[in-house]
């Protein structure tokens, strides 16, 4: 199960040589930043823990690779969702479906009774954390822990570009919480102060991924450069510039994902327009299981492109 030391290749998107650190060839049951955010509980005893619980969407890439790290440690996965869509019940397929096959147990807090209005976290936070043999991973990875892995994705990007004839390097990624890239722009900060990290907001605007980077931390100093995005897109919603967005990257010969990376190549396009001298490396992060539900979602939408 290869979990690190990804290959980088080169390509050219729109005339702009780029970089690509190819974190999709890692195991797909951990794609990209799910690998090296969970790896400290790949590799930590836990030797308490019987139940593993986390939350989010019903099709989050966490799901599958949570349900994955449970069957590998002998844990049960309870993931508490909003809510589950008739669609995705009557015909499950993507992270839903392996997650299932995996035994997940995907609760769905719209039909508990004792939910009493409260958000999936508070829920869990109130009625279950009280628990000793609970090990809990909040949306996305979204902790202090997710940095053991990922000082190791930076460990690896600076042992790559200390083979290259440049002196310093920008590495681009797209940001849900901006776990990934706060904590390799602090990890950076300690390797390779030449090594620097843009991002853009997905999931809500600049100051919704403000507010993530300050609850990581509140120096400023670890918080990577947000390249904004000329208008507001509405994380999940389809867009006809991401789906071509979409078809023009996999022309390089490399397959992304669907829900992040049309807008992160669309704004690392746009800051190399204006900085087109600076060498650039794109993190894929994987994810690619999502496009099972993406792409029919497009097609049927806008059609073949």
């Amino acid at each position: 199960m290869q979990l690190s030391n990804t290959p980088v290749d080169a390509v050219t998107i729109a005339g702009h040589p780029i970089f690509v650190k190819r974190d999709d060839l890692l195991h797909p049951a951990f794609s990209g930043n799910k690998a090296r955010k969970f790896a400290y509980f790949l590799e930590q005893p836990y030797q308490q823990i019987n139940r593993l619980v986390g939350y989010g969407s019903p099709q989050a890439n966490s799901l599958y690779s949570m349900a994955v790290l449970a069957q590998m440690r002998g844990w049960q996965l309870d993931f508490y969702v909003d809510h589950i869509a008739k669609q995705i019940l009557e015909h499950p397929a993507g992270n839903y479906a392996a997650a299932i096959a995996h035994g997940a147990n995907v609760i769905d807090l719209s039909q508990l009774p004792d939910r009493q209005d409260l958000s999936t976290r508070e829920y869990i936070e109130q009625k279950l954390l009280g628990e000793n043999d609970i090990l809990f991973i909040p949306e996305g990875g979204r902790c202090e822990y997710a940095e053991y892995g990922l000082f190791q994705l930076a460990r690896e990007i600076v042992h790559w570009k200390q083979q290259q004839p440049f002196s310093n390097l920008n590495v681009f990624l797209p940001s849900g919480t901006g776990t990934t890239a706060l904590f390799l722009n602090r990890s950076f900060a300690q390797l390779d102060n030449s090594i620097r990290v843009l991002t853009c907001a997905v999931v809500g605007g600049d100051d919704y991924l403000k507010l993530q980077f300050e609850e990581l931390s509140n120096d400023c100093n670890d918080h990577p450069h947000i390249v904004s995005a000329p208008k507001r897109y509405h994380f999940g919603k389809l867009y006809r510039e991401f789906y071509q967005h979409w078809h023009e990257l996999n022309q390089s010969g490399i397959e992304f994902e669907l829900l992040y990376d049309p807008l992160g190549w669309m704004m690392c396009k746009q800051y190399l327009q204006q900085h087109g001298d600076e060498p650039m490396l794109y993190l894929h992060q994987g994810g690619l299981l999502g496009n099972e539900t993406m792409l029919p979602r497009y097609k049927r939408k806008f059609g073949e492109i």
